[in-house]
């Protein structure tokens, strides 16, 4: 699905924001992109996307090399970025126009998830909130039904019941076959539903594990004193991620009563 070998990408050529960078997933998951702001992961996605070429390495997408943007891979693809550009269409036209650009669209799933986000067909795209032309772009991008769906912070500018609903669609429109590469520093907005995590720090992954390898090394214990944990994880600042993972032991004070 996405390989890529040694990477090196830079806006100046003084501070390289990517040098011989590997990153390689199959289909089949729901990743999440996690680091802190700067760390390179919308750049990533638009070197995965095609929108940035890298200076040095290779990137394969379903076969493809990204930057020739060949129409048979721009059906397959979607990414949703975090400042999303609408033309003044209604919805309804707007699924006219582009709508067949997919070779999988589903207009009956699209129409679902527009319930789901108290979206009406009639709206006016460019007037629209910022969240509403989020949830729309996320409605679009999950019926298309492509290979590869590429979310660039998809739940900045959601109120907390849009981020419930965008968690609900997301599981129950994603296959099998699909790969989907979330890209977020608000790690609780998408724990409950990733199946991986990579984080990207200093234009490096300094760590990439499946959750459940992850959760089989958590252990809780009722405890009468607090104890300090034997090991913990620590590597750069990987703490921001705000997940507690990779560790042999973890307990958990609570008194009895």
């Amino acid at each position: 699905m996405i390989f890529a070998k040694n990477l090196s990408y830079h806006y100046n050529r003084k501070t390289p924001l990517f040098q011989n960078l590997d990153f390689e997933q199959t289909e089949g998951s729901i990743i999440g992109l996690l680091g802190k702001n700067g760390a390179g992961k919308s750049t990533l996605l638009k070197l995965i996307s095609g929108l940035l070429k890298s200076k040095t390495g290779s990137v394969l997408v379903n076969g493809f090399k990204p930057y020739q943007r060949r129409p048979d891979f721009l059906s397959d693809i979607f990414l949703v970025n975090d400042e999303p550009f609408l033309p003044p269409l209604t919805i309804t036209s707007y699924l006219k126009v582009y709508a067949p650009l997919y070779k999988n669209f589903d207009i009956e799933k699209m129409h679902k998830i527009l319930i789901e986000f108290d979206l009406q067909g009639h709206c006016n795209l460019s007037k629209l909130s910022h969240g509403q032309q989020k949830k729309f772009v996320i409605a679009f991008a999950l019926s298309a039904n492509c290979k590869l769906l590429l979310l660039d912070e998809p739940t900045n500018g959601l109120d907390i019941p849009s981020k419930s609903v965008f968690r609900k669609v997301l599981v129950n429109s994603v296959e099998d076959h699909q790969l989907v590469v979330i890209s977020t520093h608000q790690v609780k907005d998408i724990e409950s539903v990733i199946d991986k995590i990579v984080v990207l720090e200093d234009g490096e992954i300094v760590f990439k594990n499946d959750v459940c390898s992850i959760t089989e090394k958590l252990k809780f214990n009722k405890v009468s004193t607090y104890q300090k944990p034997q090991k913990s994880f620590t590597q750069k600042n990987v703490q921001a991620v705000l997940i507690p993972f990779n560790m042999e032991q973890m307990e958990m004070k609570q008194k009895s009563t």
